[in-house]
């Protein structure tokens, strides 16, 4: 009986085991605020998606050296490839409606977190 009950445990502490292994992971988390300087591309074009504004902030902050208070460094985005993936990682995950249309807007800060999952790394973003 107590074999049966040790058994029953360990298969118990497998199967959380690997289903924490399998638990979408934060890779990183930044705020930014969104100013007017992010709402335009370097063609002095205006955005029209929200993943654009985010790519473009982290392009500013990272390539161009154009920061407003509030914009916080992170490191995932320092790579101009992770900031070309920024419309699938989007669409992969969450943009709250609010948030979406105030990132057109601008003058709002944001918080975003990037995680990575079984099927892709996405980001959620949010208004602070």
């Amino acid at each position: 009986m107590r074999a049966g009950l040790f058994a029953a445990a360990c298969a118990a502490v497998l199967t959380i085991s690997a289903g924490a292994a399998r638990a979408d992971e934060l890779l990183e988390s930044y705020s930014a605020y969104i100013g007017q300087d992010d709402l335009y591309n370097s063609y002095d074009e205006r955005l029209t998606q929200p993943w654009q504004v985010i790519r473009q902030d982290r392009a500013n902050v990272h390539r161009f050296g154009v920061r407003q208070p509030g914009d916080d460094v992170d490191g995932f985005f320092a790579s101009a490839r992770n900031r070309e993936l920024a419309e699938r990682m989007i669409r992969n995950g969450t943009i709250e409606r609010r948030a979406a249309r105030a990132l057109l807007n601008g003058d709002v800060r944001i918080h975003v977190e990037i995680w990575r999952g079984g099927d892709g790394d996405y980001i959620n973003v949010s208004v602070d």
